[in-house]
């Protein structure tokens, strides 16, 4: 079910149909490693989008292949970032079109984690501009403690480790170079750490993680499992109601 492929006079019917519900998958396009291309993630955010949607019949709007990369640094080449207020300002733009469509109900797909600052941002501004257009972010890689607990297994700050580049295994084998993956593995050196440090200083080749523990099997296992829950969070906010109806312009009044 995908946004780009209807013709305007299909959308509105489209939408009826699912509560005015959307997906926005968000990405990136960054270093991955010596191992995986910089395409990673938003072919990540597009593949697994895709395929709920095809689940729920939700529509999916085109996938953003940008995102706030910045803290990857400009020590490895392949990395082409938004910076966080202008990332805020793009989905701002895309959720407001997106609600004169008729949206009502927007599920943004985040698989890039320093994303979530700035779309966090498009999220307050478009919830308190539109007073009946509900907005949700999901992280994909602590969507669920069960899809938490695998992304995290080699490191808090992880990144191109065992999880994704399972993932690309499974679902994109030809962003792999398989004979890299041995030797890519860098562990994550920010435990205990005051500040948040960007990469070029807290990896020595931008990966953060065992990616050498990697397998297509358990890619196929976690991208299933990310599925099935991506899916269910989405059923569930078909048809979720906010617990109160108060409007969010109109002042409070006792009497």
């Amino acid at each position: 079910m995908l946004w780009a492929d209807k013709a305007w006079p299909e959308i509105p019917g489209v939408l009826r149909a699912v509560n005015g519900a959307a997906i926005l998958p968000v990405g990136a396009t960054e270093q991955h490693g010596p191992q995986l291309g910089c395409g990673m993630d938003f072919l990540l955010a597009d593949k697994l989008c895709r395929k709920v949607s095809e689940e729920t019949g939700v529509p999916m709007m085109p996938t953003m292949p940008y995102g706030c990369s910045i803290g990857h640094s400009k020590r490895w080449p392949g990395t082409i970032a938004l910076e966080p207020a202008v990332m805020t300002a793009l989905v701002t733009q895309i959720g407001t079109w997106a609600y004169h469509s008729g949206v009502r109900r927007l599920f943004i797909v985040n698989t890039h984690v320093t994303n979530f600052a700035p779309l966090r941002c498009a999220l307050e501004n478009l919830r308190a501009t539109f007073d009946d257009l509900m907005v949700c972010v999901i992280n994909t890689g602590q969507m669920t403690p069960r899809v938490k607990a695998v992304h995290f297994a080699d490191g808090d700050d992880w990144h191109a480790n065992d999880a994704e580049t399972s993932l690309m295994l499974a679902v994109a084998p030809e962003i792999v170079r398989e004979a890299e993956i041995a030797g890519a593995d860098d562990p994550d050196r920010t435990e205990g750490l005051v500040f948040s440090h960007p990469v070029n200083r807290t990896s020595k080749n931008g990966v953060t993680g065992y990616p050498s523990r990697a397998t297509k099997t358990k890619g196929e296992d976690l991208f299933a499992m990310m599925v099935e829950d991506l899916s269910n969070m989405v059923r569930r906010g078909m048809i979720e109601t906010p617990p109160l109806d108060a409007s969010y312009h109109t002042p409070f009044s006792s009497t």
